[in-house]
C-alpha cells in the first residue's frame, strides 16, 4: 500500500517524522502493556465491589456496605486531577517515559497495599481508611498515565495511521478490563462460594500486582519522544508559557472534558454490569462477568476500526455519528435485557452497546491531543480526561446504585446514561476537524 500513495507535502512530512523518531512498534507495544496493566489494576475493584464491601466496610445490610464500597471506588477520582497536574506535567518537562515509569510504579504499589488490607471484623475501622488511601494512590496513578501515554502515542506515530495507534490508549483499557472480568469468572468456576467471597478479590489483585516488575522493564527501554520532530503540529510559541497556551486552547478543552466525561458514565455503567445484574436483575455473578468480558473484548475491534476510519475520513465524522447511534440504542436495549433477564440477552445487549460506544473512542482521543502543542500536550490531555472523569465516571455507580434503590427502577442507568450521552453529542458536534488527512484537503485546497 505504502508505495501507491503519491508523493505530497503531506506523505513527505509524514515520512520524515517517521524516520525522526525511529520507533519501533515494540516501543508503542510497551507503552500499551503499561497502560493495561495500569487499568487491570484500577477497574479490578469495580468487579468485586460487593465482596469488598462486605470484607472492608462496616453496614447494616448489603446496599450499605455496597454504598460504602462504591464510595470507595469513586475516591480513586478525587486524586486524578492531581497527579494529572504533577505527572502530567512532568511529562511535558522532563518527558514521557519517566513519567510513565513513576506512574507504573506508584499503581503496582497501591495495588498491592489494597491486596493485603485485613477485613474489617480483624482490624475495624483501619480497614475501610486503609483501602480508601490505596484508592487515593490509584487514582493520583491513573490522574497522570492518560495522558503521559497517549501523548506518547500521538507522538510516537505518523500522522497517517495516528487515529489508528492513538485508538491503543483506549484498546487497551478495554483489554485490561476483558481480563480482570474474565479473571473473576475464572475464580467464580475455580473456587467455592465462600472462598470467593472471602479472598477471590484479593487473589485478582494480586495477579496484576505481579505484573509489577515486568511493566517498569517495559517501560524503562521507551525512547523519549518529548522534543521529536512532528509534522502537522500545533504551533508552539517560544514565548509563551504553558498556562498561557492552555488558555489559548481553553474552548477546545472545556468542550473536550464535557465529551469524555459523559463518555465515562458509558465505560464505568459497563463495568458496573456485574455488580447491576446481581443486585438488581438477580442474575449470577457470572452472567454479568461474562457480559462485561464479551463486550469489552469486542469494543477493542471496534476502537482500532474506528481509528482507522478516521485517519480516512477525519475525526469528527466518527466521532459525531458513531455517538449518535449509540444514543438512539441505549434505552431499546437496555429494555430487552431488563424484560428478559437472560445471560444471552444481558451478553449481546451489553456487547451492542459497548461496540456503538466505542467505536470513536480513538479517533476522539487523536483529535483532542493532537490539537494541542507538545508543551502541554500531556498535562492537558491528563488534566481534560481526570476532570471529566473524576466529575462524571468517578460518581456514576454510586449515583445509579441510589437512583435505582430510590425509585425501584432498574431502567434508572439506562435513563441516566441516555441523559449524559446527549449532553455529550452536543459537545462533539462542536469540536473541530483535526485529521492531517483534512488538513491536507483544506491545504491544497488553498494551494489552488
Amino acid at each position: 500500500m505504502a508505495g501507491t500513495i503519491s508523493r505530497t507535502p503531506f506523505t513527505e512530512a509524514a515520512g520524515s517524522a517517521v524516520r525522526a523518531s525511529g520507533l519501533a512498534r515494540r516501543h508503542v507495544l510497551a507503552a500499551v502493556m503499561g497502560n493495561a496493566l495500569e487499568f487491570y489494576d484500577f477497574l479490578t475493584y469495580a468487579f468485586f465491589a460487593i465482596q469488598i464491601g462486605r470484607a472492608l466496610f462496616p453496614a447494616q445490610g448489603a446496599y450499605g456496605s455496597l454504598m460504602l464500597s462504591l464510595a470507595t471506588f469513586g475516591a480513586g477520582f478525587v486524586t486524578r486531577p492531581l497527579g494529572a497536574i504533577v505527572l502530567g506535567g512532568l511529562s511535558d518537562k522532563v518527558g514521557r517515559r519517566p513519567a510513565m515509569v513513576l506512574s507504573y510504579g506508584l499503581m503496582g504499589g497501591s495495588i498491592i497495599g489494597l491486596a493485603i488490607v485485613p477485613p474489617y471484623a480483624a482490624i475495624g475501622l483501619a480497614a475501610p481508611v486503609l483501602a480508601i488511601a490505596c484508592r487515593l494512590l490509584q487514582g493520583f496513578s491513573l490522574g497522570g498515565e492518560v495522558g503521559c501515554n497517549t501523548a506518547f502515542l500521538v507522538e510516537a506515530a505518523s500522522p497517517r495511521n495516528r487515529g489508528m495507534i492513538v485508538a491503543w490508549q483506549g484498546a487497551s483499557q478495554n483489554i485490561a478490563a476483558a481480563i480482570g472480568a474474565l479473571t473473576g469468572l475464572a475464580l467464580t468456576r475455580l473456587l467455592s462460594p465462600a472462598l470467593f467471597e472471602a479472598f477471590g478479590w484479593r487473589i485478582a489483585f494480586l495477579i496484576g500486582a505481579a505484573t509489577l516488575p515486568f511493566g517498569i522493564w517495559l517501560r524503562r527501554d521507551l525512547p523519549e519522544t518529548l522534543h521529536r520532530e512532528e509534522a502537522w503540529a500545533p504551533e508552539v510559541r517560544a514565548d509563551e508559557t504553558r498556562l498561557a497556551t492552555a488558555v489559548r486552547h481553553r474552548r477546545l478543552l472545556a468542550l473536550a472534558v464535557v465529551a469524555l466525561g459523559t463518555a465515562s458514565i458509558g465505560s464505568y455503567i459497563f463495568s458496573y454490569i456485574a455488580t447491576f445484574a446481581q443486585a438488581t436483575l438477580h442474575m449470577t455473578a457470572g452472567s454479568g462477568l461474562a457480559a462485561e468480558v464479551s463486550g469489552y473484548a469486542l469494543s477493542v475491534g471496534a476502537m482500532l476500526l474506528g481509528g482507522r476510519v478516521s485517519d480516512r475520513i477525519g475525526r469528527r465524522p466518527v466521532n459525531v455519528w458513531s455517538n449518535l447511534l449509540f444514543l438512539v440504542l441505549i434505552l431499546p436495549v437496555f429494555m430487552w435485557i431488563v424484560a428478559t433477564r437472560s445471560t444471552v440477552a444481558l451478553m449481546a445487549g451489553v456487547a451492542l452497546l459497548t461496540l456503538a460506544s466505542n467505536f470513536n473512542a480513538g479517533s476522539f482521543y487523536a483529535s483532542i491531543s493532537e490539537s494541542l502543542p507538545r508543551t502541554i500536550r500531556g498535562g492537558a490531555f491528563a488534566l481534560v480526561y481526570a476532570v471529566g472523569v473524576a466529575a462524571a465516571g468517578g460518581t456514576t455507580q454510586l449515583i445509579v446504585t441510589w437512583l435505582i434503590h430510590a425509585t425501584g427502577d432498574p431502567l434508572a442507568p439506562a435513563w441516566y446514561l441516555a441523559g449524559a450521552t446527549a449532553v455529550g453529542q452536543v459537545a462533539l458536534m462542536l469540536i473541530p476537524e483535526s485529521a492531517p488527512v483534512r488538513r491536507e484537503g483544506r491545504a491544497a485546497a488553498a494551494a489552488a
